[in-house]
């Protein structure tokens, strides 16, 4: 137990608009995380293979693949499903907001960026996260000392 728990959270900020992901970064230099920056889907989905974020903070227009596709991928893949997705979008029609459900995404945030909100929504992902995580090693680590108590008995 224990690995990971003092490093800093990391925040994977996706938005092919430069002008929107400064300014998401500015505001989350608030926080005690570690952010990173993608310009679209694609590059997101591979800064995440390599090195997963605590979170993800994904715009939903995007060229070439959309934030409703990129969250589809992450929510289906048993590696990165646990990781969650906050999706930043314009977008206030319903049927676009159910999309969003479906793909996945555990939370949104509306354009223009409220910063507060902003930062409230991340800090409580952030804590649900590592709340989370702290959960499962807990589990695992009660697996394993089961498993010294009470061996498998061959049948």
């Amino acid at each position: 137990m224990g690995q990971n728990e003092d490093r800093e959270p990391i925040v994977l900020v996706v938005d092919d608009n430069l002008h929107n992901l400064e300014l998401i970064l500015a505001y989350l230099e608030d926080l005690d995380c570690r952010t990173v920056a993608a310009e679209g889907g694609y590059q997101a989905l591979e800064i995440i293979r390599k090195d997963p974020p605590d979170l993800v903070l994904l715009d939903v227009m995007m060229p070439r693949i959309s934030g409703f596709e990129v969250c589809r991928q992450l929510k289906n893949n048993p590696e990165t499903a646990d990781i969650p997705v906050i999706m930043v979008t314009a977008l206030n029609e319903m049927g676009d907001i159910e999309r969003a459900i479906q793909c996945g995404t555990d939370d949104f945030l509306s354009k223009p960026i409220n910063k507060w909100e902003l930062l409230t929504r991340v800090k409580t992902m952030l804590r649900l996260k590592h709340l989370t995580d702290k959960l499962e090693r807990t589990l695992a680590y009660l697996s394993e000392i089961e498993h010294h108590i009470h061996p498998a008995r061959p049948s």
